[in-house]
């Protein structure tokens, strides 16, 4: 089982925006606990995955390691971690994605 984290300001700002829906987004992201396959991949950093998950016209953004994604096995994918980092709509998607993209590069990721 993969555990899920959620950054505290992407919670601060999903019960901001969401009030009562944000207890449905909150455990649609908890269920890559149980599916960590979920999601559409976006770019990658080096090993990282940028993925997202939709709810309605609003992405949530997360990052794994993607070679445990695509080639462990049970046990690795129990250790697996899943961060979901920042949010957006459709329009600023693009942006949200290259700013995730310097983030981790700036923290010594490089690009492949």
């Amino acid at each position: 089982m993969a555990k899920v984290v959620i950054t505290a300001s992407l919670k601060e700002e999903v019960f901001k925006r969401f009030k009562a829906e944000s207890e449905k987004i909150f455990l649609q992201m908890k269920s890559l606990e149980h599916e960590p396959h979920k999601g559409k991949a976006l770019g990658h950093v080096a090993g990282i995955v940028i993925k997202e998950l939709k709810y309605g016209k609003w992405r949530f953004y997360f990052i794994t390691d993607g070679h445990i994604l695509k080639f462990g096995t049970d046990d690795e994918l129990a250790t697996l971690l899943v961060k979901f980092v920042r949010m957006s709509d459709k329009k600023d998607q693009q942006k949200i994605i290259d700013e995730i993209k310097v983030i981790l590069k700036s923290m010594g990721f490089d690009a492949m």
